[in-house]
């Protein structure tokens, strides 16, 4: 995951206190929270947004259904408006702020609570930037908490307002079902984009192993691997809220839930092999620098070898003898000359021959 320089608000913060305590924890993702509050019937939908809190706390919304959306988790005062306002118990108001929570779903008596993660892909850094997505279902409402805003759910928003869309005339739980569907979705986009860069990290494995590719392929591993831990629980979680009957989806949305958790099932499967995939490039990589390492060190164990009939020579006549053969002859010097290096080529033609002198 690609590394930010913004505040953080850290764990240490809640140390001691009691739980249900409204404690931001995590990433300060957006200068000032926003509120958004979506009634929609049949007939139409009302969209209201909110500049401040004091604003919110005066409008009184009508008896239909809502959809309330907040971006900005920093900030207490609004969780414990929200909170007021939908009577949502502290352990759940605490675990919103906390953007460290694994993915889950907890029953209440009035609602369903339920963390998911949602996930972007830079292509700057090329990497995956996550953010934490609770959505509170009741029984005429959908509360979704996100820490910055993303565009994610902008297209559910879209068929809210068309008049063609028939999510007006469902229930606030197949809003929520729709919301799950769409991070489910963009799950599959992540994964296209890691399997893009495994295949291009491949090709440089096998033509350019360097240390920086080693580092990438380390790094996109761990990309694999905290989208893994995002999927993993939220297919039980998917596959909790398609069995169980409790009251807060309909049989119909139960039906399209099961439909999301065989994608998620799907996208694990995937996920998995673009995971193989990055092990066996760090073999390939290795094999690569192994192959080089042994090529490099044939080519310097022959240029070794030719020079050894050139120091057997040198050495014969550098010996401290009178009585030697060609050691007074004028052309002693041209005819041990001549004998390295006619020593030397062919003992080159014969490694040629058995391709020890190339390197591919």
């Amino acid at each position: 995951m690609r590394k930010s320089s913004k505040k953080r608000s850290h764990p240490t913060r809640k140390l001691g206190l009691p739980p249900g305590s409204l404690v931001h924890i995590g990433e300060i993702k957006t200068e000032k929270p926003s509120i958004t509050l979506i009634e929609f019937d049949s007939n139409g939908v009302q969209e209201t947004r909110f500049d401040s809190l004091e604003a919110s706390r005066l409008y009184q919304p009508g008896n239909g259904k809502l959809w309330l959306n907040v971006y900005g988790l920093h900030d207490p005062a609004v969780m414990t408006e929200i909170g007021r306002r939908f009577k949502l118990h502290p352990l759940v108001q605490e675990d919103i702020l906390n953007t460290h929570q694994r993915p889950k779903n907890d029953e209440y008596a009035d609602y369903l609570y339920i963390v998911a993660r949602c996930f972007d892909f830079d292509p700057e850094s090329r990497s995956l930037t996550s953010d934490q997505v609770s959505i509170v279902l009741g029984h005429n409402f959908v509360l979704t908490f996100q820490e910055r805003a993303t565009g994610t759910f902008e297209a559910v928003r879209e068929r809210l307002r068309s008049e063609r869309g028939a999510m007006r005339t469902h229930g606030v739980d197949y809003l929520a079902y729709a919301l799950l569907d769409t991070l489910v979705d963009r799950y599959f986009v992540m994964l296209d984009n890691l399997a893009d860069m495994a295949e291009e990290l491949e090709d440089q494995a096998l033509t350019r192993p360097t240390p920086e590719l080693l580092a990438e392929i380390n790094r996109v591993k761990h990309e694999a691997l905290v989208l893994r831990r995002a999927v993993w629980p939220l297919r039980e979680v998917l596959n909790s809220l398609g069995r169980a009957d409790n009251g807060f989806f309909s049989s119909e949305t139960r039906l399209y839930l099961r439909d999301i958790y065989d994608h998620t099932v799907h996208v694990l499967e995937t996920l998995e092999s673009v995971r193989d995939l990055l092990a066996d490039l760090l073999d390939i990589y290795l094999s690569s620098v192994s192959n080089r390492l042994n090529t490099e060190v044939r080519i310097l164990t022959v240029l070794t070898t030719l020079f050894m009939p050139a120091t057997l020579i040198a050495g014969i006549f550098g010996m401290n003898f009178h009585d030697m053969p060609l050691l007074d002859t004028h052309d002693g010097f041209d005819m041990a000359m001549g004998m390295m290096i006619g020593a030397a080529a062919l003992m080159a033609a014969s490694f040629w021959r058995r391709n020890w002198l190339r390197t591919r």
